[in-house]
């Protein structure tokens, strides 16, 4: 069993990209109890590649009082859970509904008894309490920290425009793609996208109608140490002349809005086009981003796409989105 403290930003696209990642590993998402998400997976390891995550570790068990949790953890083998020093981090969420003052030192108490040392200030094993509606137990894999992110920001990149989506939310539009080998993004700007996938081990194709963008990209994805990777410059409304013979497992891309972009053609064709060459090209899943006043689900099944999922998303007074999970 895992569990997953997901963000609080977009918390249904959070808990869909765990459910994608889960699928992934050969297992699945049972529930959630706020921003906790739990299931369970033959390789726990495709969490490494959550972006709208705290963190992530093995689940030990739920339950309906801290006696009730003291107790199990009295039973618990802790030489098979920590190596090396440990600390006991207690999380009280917005719905918990428990007294959990002094628990997480209760619990370092017993684990302390089996003979293992704490560390408060620097622990090789974390061991977690959350408190919502249950009380759950688990021991952390690995905490995904802001500053990773943040290197990867537009701003940080070596070739650098001011629109582009946060690596965060660009990671988990990869995954909701359930890319395992490739990835295409037809609309790929600076790269954010590729350098995300790429990152993961995925093989990376780009495409842009502007040669500056590409030339961009490229610098951007040797900058981030991706060498795997083929840019073209090219239309995303003829994917197929920029890739001929060519078609990808999966793509994830966010096609310019018109607010502060010149497009090639009316908004909402181009949109359209884009769709139509991405059906063509495609044997899985896509991941997208319109602008929310584009009526997407009908564009999108009428040439033949079966959207699944739809995420809504206020950036700010003039700018509203939703990002879709499509499959072909």
């Amino acid at each position: 069993m895992f569990y997953v403290e997901i963000l609080g930003m977009l918390p249904e696209m959070a808990k869909a990209e765990v459910r994608a990642l889960s699928e992934l590993g050969g297992g699945e998402v049972v529930g959630s109890d706020y921003l906790l998400v739990y299931g369970n997976v033959e390789d726990v390891s495709v969490l490494r590649r959550l972006g709208l995550a705290h963190e992530y570790g093995i689940l030990l068990g739920s339950f309906d009082s801290a006696q009730d949790l003291l107790e199990y953890s009295s039973s618990l083998e802790w030489n098979k859970l920590i190596k090396g020093t440990f600390a006991v981090r207690r999380e009280r969420m917005i719905n918990c509904s428990h007294n959990v003052e002094g628990l997480d030192k209760k619990l370092g108490a017993i684990i302390h008894a089996q003979g293992f040392k704490v560390s408060l200030s620097r622990p090789d094993t974390v061991v977690r309490i959350y408190c919502g509606e249950r009380l759950w137990l688990g021991v952390r894999i690995r905490e995904f920290r802001g500053k990773e992110f943040d290197a990867r920001k537009a701003d940080r990149r070596p070739f650098s425009r001011p629109i582009a989506l946060p690596p965060r939310i660009a990671r988990a539009m990869v995954n909701l793609t359930r890319a395992t080998r490739e990835l295409l993004d037809p609309f790929m700007g600076t790269g954010g996208m590729l350098i995300e996938a790429g990152l993961m081990g995925l093989k990376v194709y780009g495409i842009d109608i502007r040669e500056d963008m590409v030339e961009g990209a490229k610098i951007n994805l040797e900058h981030y140490g991706v060498k795997d990777y083929v840019v073209k410059v090219g239309d995303a409304t003829r994917i197929k002349e920029v890739f001929p013979g060519k078609t990808f497992e999966a793509i994830a891309t966010d096609p310019p809005y018109g607010t502060s972009t010149t497009l090639p053609m009316d908004r909402d064709e181009l949109y359209r086009r884009a769709l139509e060459s991405m059906y063509e090209v495609l044997e899985g899943y896509l991941s997208i981003a319109f602008p929310a006043d584009f009526d997407a689900i009908d564009v999108a099944e009428s040439i033949g796409f079966k959207v699944l999922d739809r995420f809504y998303q206020r950036v700010h007074s003039s700018l509203s989105r939703y990002f879709y999970v499509m499959k072909t």
